[in-house]
């Protein structure tokens, strides 16, 4: 059962925080969530997850890529051994990761993309036991496993959605543009002619958040990178350059989402 957990200090965009597979998994309940984005695939068995009120059951070969801080807990469903791959990312761009999953807090993965996904965890899993954790071919590799999921989970999907083509995907591009500004939801649904409760509706439709939610897990994603990056910067400023023209309610809203203050963050990953 290889498995492996980062032992170097977070220097490249992206690296895989620990990866294994043949993993004899144990039952796990995770109150507070997982603190990177955690990807757990059935190998053998049956494996049962509650997550976001909903049951959902991992066969042999199907998996689930899960948001950071995100209340869940597994358990084998069968009464064979449950066995599994996973992995779990983290890195100086690891706020980034949202943005390129349209920040959904889920994504679940099918027998087809999840054989692929398997035999390049086994393969970087080998490679883990000959290159040291931080190494820029291993941050090249988690890279080019995270676009599986830009890729093949959902992406797809939504360029035939006429309603996310039309309302959702120019808001989520003016947010890209302009998240260090004071937007608004008003002012977003506007540009778009709709109101509010509707952009957020089809929000919650397509991407599992309202158009607050993700505006602020935007601009909190942001504020993670500059810092991991920008060492220099006094906590004030990161709020202002991340839209948030307030301190202490950047703060607060840090904290919520990831459960440390930006300090601790940047002590505990710097």
């Amino acid at each position: 059962m290889p498995i492996y957990f980062r032992n170097t200090p977070v220097k490249q965009p992206f690296l895989f925080d620990s990866i294994g597979y043949d993993w004899y998994q144990d039952p796990m309940s995770r109150p507070k969530g997982y603190p990177h984005f955690h990807y757990l695939q059935t190998e053998q068995g049956a494996g049962k997850i509650k997550i976001q009120g909903t049951c959902r059951t991992l066969n042999p070969g199907e998996g689930l890529l899960m948001a950071p801080f995100l209340p869940h807990s597994y358990e084998s469903a069968s009464k064979e051994e449950w066995r599994t791959c996973f992995f779990s990312l983290t890195g100086t761009l690891e706020g980034s990761i949202g943005t390129l999953l349209n920040n959904r807090p889920i994504i679940p993965v099918d027998k087809e993309l999840g054989s692929l996904l398997h035999r390049e965890i086994v393969r970087i899993a080998g490679a883990y036991a000959h290159l040291p954790a931080g190494t820029k071919a291993l941050s090249v590799d988690c890279y080019s496993l995270l676009m599986h999921f830009v890729n093949g989970g959902y992406g797809n999907d939504l360029e035939k959605e006429t309603l996310y083509k039309r309302y959702v995907e120019p808001v989520l591009k003016q947010i890209d543009a302009d998240y260090a500004a004071e937007l608004t939801i008003q002012e977003l649904s506007s540009r778009v002619y709709v109101t509010p409760q509707y952009l957020s509706r089809l929000f919650r439709r397509f991407l599992g958040c309202s158009a607050y939610e993700y505006l602020t897990t935007y601009r909190i994603n942001k504020a993670k990178e500059l810092l991991l990056v920008g060492s220099s910067l006094e906590i004030q400023e990161i709020a202002i350059r991340t839209g948030f023209s307030d301190t202490s309610h950047f703060i607060a809203m840090f904290k919520k989402a990831s459960g440390l203050t930006p300090g601790e963050f940047r002590r505990t990953n710097g």
